[in-house]
C-alpha cells in the first residue's frame, strides 16, 4: 500500500479525498482553511481528521525517506535480497524497519565479529544445526593460531549465535509484543529517599501491567524515577522464580531455532542472549514506547483542555478593572475601556483597607467599570472579600466581580508583545491588564501566552515538548479560525493565528492599519506589504471587518463566493443587507440550485447558516461562579460542605475543580454522574461552572476530594448498584461488578476519599 492508501484506510476515507487533501497541504494551506473551505475536494473532513492526516503523512513520508537509506546501506553491502527487499517495502512502521536493518547496520566489531574473523562462523552454524551433545570435541576441530583452545572456540561461537537470535527480526517482534503486553513495572523508592519524596509515596511500592498504565501514573513514576527518588524495573515473571527456570520467553527463543530442550550448552546461550541482551534491549524500548504513550495521552488531554480554556465564553465588551492580588507588593490594578484599550493604573495595599476601597470605588466611577475580574493567585481570596464589600457599598447594581486564572499572567507581562504595546509601563501592572482582558475576551487575550505556560495540565514539563508544543499550537489556530478575528481591533499575536498569516504579516497589518486607518473592506488587506494574493485567500474568510463597504465582510463567507450570494441577491430582488438575518427570505433560496463546479452543496449550505447568522460565536454564554464566603482556605473545608466552583482541568481520571482556596479538589471519574463514565469530558469540561459536595479534606497533602453526586455522603463508600456492571469494561481493563469474599475483607472502610485514592494507586 503506498501513502494515500494508508491515509484513506485509516481515516475511513477514499484516495480521491485523501489525495486533494495532501496537494492541499503540500501547496501551502492550512488545515483551518481546508476544512472550512474546500469541503467538496475533500468529502467534508473535519479539522481533526485533517490534524490526523498531517501527523501521519509526515510519518509515513520519513518512514519511506528511511526504508530508501535502509536499502541502498544493504545493497552496498551486497546482501539485498528480492525477500529482504520485499520485507523492507511493505514493513508499515519504523520498529519493525529497524530490526530488519539490525543485521546490516555499521557498528563498532564486536565480539561475533572478530570470532567470525577468527573463522568459527561455521562451528556456530554446525552447532545449532546439528546440536552434538559433546560440544567440546566439535570445537576442537576449529583451533587455530587466534582460538587457542575449544573454550575459546565455544566462546567464539557463542557470541556469533548470540548476536544471530538477538537480531532477528521475526523473533524479536514476536518477544517484544508479548513482552508489552504480560510485562509489569515495578517501582520503588530509593533507600533513604522515603522523606525527600514524599509527594511519590503512592508509589515506593507499586507494581502494575505496564501496557495498561494510565498516563498521570507513567509519568509519575518517570518523573520519580528521573528525580532518583524511584527505581524502576520491567518484571517478565514472579520474582520467587528459580533463576534456573526456563521463562516463556527463553522457550519462544529456542523453539524458533529448533534448539532441543536436552542441549544444555545450548540452552544456557539462550538464556545468556535473552537476560543480557534481548530483554535488556526489549525494557528500554517498553519504557521508552510507555514514555511515548503517556505523551500522547497526557498532551491529547491538555489541547482538549486548552481549547476549552480559549473557547471560554467571553464576559463581552465592557469597561474591565483588573486586580492582580499580592501581599506586601500590593495588588496591582488597571482600568480598561470596553475595546480593551488601558486608561488606568495603581496599586492599593490589602492592610490599607480604606484607602484601597476609596481608590477602587474612584476608578470604577470615572470610568464606568462594569466588571471587576481577579487573578487566582496569592491573596486573591482576601482581594475577592474586598471586592464584594465594595460592590456592596456603591449604587451600582450592574456591577459584578469574578475570579479569572492568572496563568500565564507573568509570562506575557515580560514578553516581548507586552513590551511593544506597554514600553513605560511597570511589568508588574502589564499583568492586571492581562486579567481584565481575559475576562472581556479569553481567546484574543490567551494567545499572546506561550500554550505551555497556561497551565492546562498535570505533567506537562515532562512530556515531548516539540511535540506539546505542536498539538497546543494547533489547537490555536484551530480555536483562533473557528471564532474569526475583527481585523481593525485584533492584536498582532491575535492576527497571527490566523490562517495563512503569520508575525511578519500580522505586524504588516497593524502597522498599515495605523497609517491609513480601519480597513473599510477585506480587498483593501491586498495592499498590505507581502500580502498577496494566495495569502488572501488563506486568511480572507476568518477576518471581519464590521461596518464596512460590503456587508458580507462580516460574515464567515469567502470573498471567493461572493458572486454565488450576488446570485442570489438578484433572483431575490433585495439587497445584501436586507439579506442578511433575515431567516424567512434566507428559507426561499433553494440550494440545490446554486451548485456550480467550484461550490458543492456542503459550501451553499454554509454560506445559508452563516447569512442567517452572520459572524456568529461558537462559544456559548458566559457565566461565573460565585464562591463561598468565609471558605479561603484548605482548612476552611468541611466535609457535607456543598459548593460552587469552576472546572480547571479535565483529566482521564476525573475533573479538578476550583473551589477558590487556593488547592484545586479532584471529582474522582466515579463521582460525576450517578451514571458510567467512560471518558470524564463527557460530563465536563474546563471552565465549566458546577455544584460539588465535600468528601474529605487531607490538609497535610493538599488533597481535597468533592463529589457532584450531591447525595454522597462523606466516609460512605460508593453504592455497589452504582458502580459499573459485570459486563462494563473499566478503562484499565479490568472488569466492573461484584468483588468476591477476599477483596471485600480487604475493601478499605475508612472514607471515600481513600476508596478514590486507592483506585487512582491501582
Amino acid at each position: 500500500m503506498n501513502i494515500i492508501q494508508i491515509l484513506a484506510a485509516e481515516l475511513s476515507a477514499t484516495a480521491a479525498q485523501i489525495t486533494a487533501a495532501v496537494e492541499m497541504l503540500d501547496d501551502g494551506a492550512t488545515v483551518p482553511f481546508i476544512a472550512r473551505y474546500r469541503k467538496e475536494a475533500t468529502g467534508g473532513l473535519d479539522d481533526t481528521q485533517l490534524r490526523h492526516l498531517e501527523e501521519r503523512l509526515t510519518y509515513l513520508r520519513e518512514l519511506e525517506a528511511r526504508k530508501a537509506t535502509v536499502l541502498k546501506s544493504i545493497e552496498e553491502q551486497g546482501k539485498l535480497t528480492p525477500e529482504l527487499q520485499t520485507a523492507i517495502e511493505e514493513t508499515d512502521n519504523k520498529t519493525a524497519l529497524e530490526d530488519l536493518y539490525l543485521p546490516y547496520k555499521p557498528k563498532r566489531r564486536t565480539k561475533a565479529q572478530i570470532a567470525r574473523e577468527h573463522g568459527l562462523q561455521p562451528l556456530a552454524d554446525w552447532l545449532l544445526d546439528e546440536q552434538p551433545q559433546d560440544v567440546e570435541t566439535a570445537a576442537e576441530a576449529y583451533l587455530n593460531e587466534n582460538v587457542p583452545d575449544s573454550k575459546a572456540a565455544l566462546d567464539g561461537a557463542r557470541a556469533i549465535l548470540m548476536e544471530q537470535f538477538a537480531e532477528d527480526a521475526e523473533l524479536i517482534g514476536r518477544l517484544r509484543e508479548k513482552l508489552w503486553n504480560e510485562a509489569e513495572i515495578h517501582a520503588q523508592v530509593v533507600a533513604g529517599k522515603e522523606t525527600e519524596g514524599g509527594k511519590f509515596a503512592d508509589y515506593f511500592d507499586h507494581r502494575e501491567a505496564v501496557r495498561a498504565m494510565p498516563s498521570h501514573r507513567a509519568l509519575a513514576v518517570l518523573r520519580g524515577r528521573n528525580e532518583e527518588i524511584l527505581q524502576i524495573a520491567l518484571k517478565y515473571q514472579p520474582d520467587e522464580t528459580p533463576i534456573t527456570e526456563q521463562s516463556e520467553y527463553e522457550k519462544i527463543i529456542a523453539a524458533h531455532f529448533n534448539i532441543s530442550d536436552g542441549h544444555k550448552w545450548l540452552r544456557d546461550t539462550v538464556r545468556l542472549t535473552w537476560r543480557a541482551k534481548i530483554f535488556l534491549s526489549l525494557e528500554l524500548e517498553a519504557l521508552g514506547r510507555l514514555k511515548e504513550q503517556a505523551d500522547t495521552d497526557a498532551i491529547t488531554v491538555f489541547a482538549r483542555n486548552l481549547k476549552d480554556l480559549l473557547l471560554a465564553a467571553p464576559a463581552g465588551r465592557l469597561p474591565t478593572l483588573g486586580l492582580d492580588p499580592g501581599y506586601r507588593n500590593g495588588v496591582k490594578c488597571a482600568v480598561v475601556d470596553d475595546t480593551g484599550k488601558l486608561l488606568d493604573t495603581v496599586i492599593v495595599y490589602l492592610h490599607q483597607e480604606n484607602q484601597m476601597l476609596a481608590t477602587l470605588a474612584r476608578l470604577i466611577k470615572q470610568h464606568g467599570v462594569k466588571l471587576i475580574a481577579i487573578g487566582n493567585g496569592t491573596a486573591s481570596r482576601e482581594t475577592d472579600k474586598l471586592a464584594g464589600e465594595l460592590i456592596k457599598g456603591l449604587s451600582e447594581t450592574d456591577l459584578h466581580k469574578i475570579v479569572v486564572s492568572e496563568a500565564g499572567a507573568s509570562i506575557y507581562s515580560a514578553s516581548e508583545p507586552a513590551a511593544k504595546e506597554f514600553p513605560d509601563l511597570d511589568v508588574s501592572l502589564r499583568g492586571a491588564v492581562s486579567i481584565a482582558r481575559r475576562l472581556q475576551d479569553p481567546l484574543a487575550e490567551l494567545v499572546k501566552i506561550d500554550p505551555k505556560s497556561i497551565g492546562v495540565g498535570q505533567y506537562q514539563h515532562d512530556v515531548n515538548q516539540s511535540q506539546l508544543a505542536k498539538s497546543l499550537d494547533a489547537v490555536v489556530e484551530d480555536c483562533v479560525n473557528a471564532v474569526g478575528v475583527d481585523v481593525n481591533t485584533a492584536s498582532a499575536p491575535l492576527l497571527a493565528r490566523i490562517s495563512g498569516l503569520n508575525s511578519t504579516l500580522a505586524q504588516n497589518i497593524v502597522a498599515y492599519r495605523d497609517e491609513n486607518g480601519a480597513f473599510d473592506s477585506r480587498k483593501k488587506l491586498l495592499k498590505v506589504p507581502r500580502l498577496g494574493e494566495k495569502t488572501f485567500e488563506q486568511a480572507a474568510g476568518f477576518l471581519r471587518i464590521n461596518g464596512g463597504k460590503e456587508p458580507l465582510d462580516a460574515s464567515a463567507v469567502h470573498p471567493e463566493a461572493y458572486p454565488v450570494v450576488a446570485k442570489m441577491l438578484d433572483d431575490l430582488q433585495i439587497k445584501a443587507a436586507d439579506l442578511i438575518g433575515n431567516r424567512e427570505k434566507i428559507k426561499q433560496i433553494k440550494p440545490a440550485g446554486y451548485t456550480t463546479e467550484q461550490f458543492g452543496l456542503p459550501t451553499i449550505l454554509d454560506i445559508l447558516a452563516e447569512l442567517e447568522k452572520p459572524g456568529r460565536d461558537p462559544r456559548g454564554e458566559f457565566q461565573t461562579a460565585t464562591f463561598a464566603e468565609g471558605i479561603n482556605e484548605i482548612k476552611d473545608l468541611q466535609p457535607g460542605m456543598i459548593l460552587e466552583g469552576v472546572v480547571s482541568n479535565v483529566a482521564n481520571f476525573g475533573a479538578f475543580v476550583d473551589i477558590g482556596v487556593h488547592q484545586d479538589g479532584l471529582v474522582h471519574i466515579s463521582a460525576l454522574s450517578d451514571k458510567f463514565v467512560q471518558d470524564p469530558r463527557e460530563v465536563v469540561k474546563a471552565g465549566d461552572v458546577v455544584k460539588v459536595k465535600v468528601l474529605e479534606v487531607d490538609a497535610a497533602r493538599k488533597r481535597i476530594a468533592l463529589t457532584m453526586r450531591l447525595d454522597d455522603e462523606p466516609g460512605v463508600q460508593t453504592k455497589r448498584s452504582d458502580r459499573p456492571s459485570a459486563n462494563s469494561s473499566l478503562p484499565n481493563g479490568r472488569r466492573g461488578g461484584q468483588p468476591n469474599k477476599a477483596q471485600r475483607e480487604k475493601a478499605p472502610q475508612n472514607s471515600a476519599m481513600a476508596d478514590a485514592f486507592a483506585k487512582l494507586k491501582r
